[in-house]
């Protein structure tokens, strides 16, 4: 399991990212909102839908879940 993250500010494109906890993209501590463990980050970007629609997984840590 790991730990997930949402990226508080929006992506020029408009988008949530989700990062994986030690991501070297990741947000700043004051800009990121913990999500909690999980084994995917289909999981951890489903939970991040509910708070943010337009999430998506980080192209550097969560590649798989990374859309646009």
């Amino acid at each position: 399991m790991a730990m997930y993250y949402v990226n508080r500010n929006e992506q020029p494109n408009g988008n949530h990212e989700v990062h994986k906890n030690r991501c070297t993209h990741m947000p700043d501590e004051h800009n990121r909102l913990l999500l909690g463990d999980f084994y995917t980050c289909f999981d951890a970007v489903r939970v991040a839908k509910r708070i943010y629609a337009n999430s998506d997984g980080c192209f550097y840590c969560s590649n798989e879940c990374h859309t646009s």
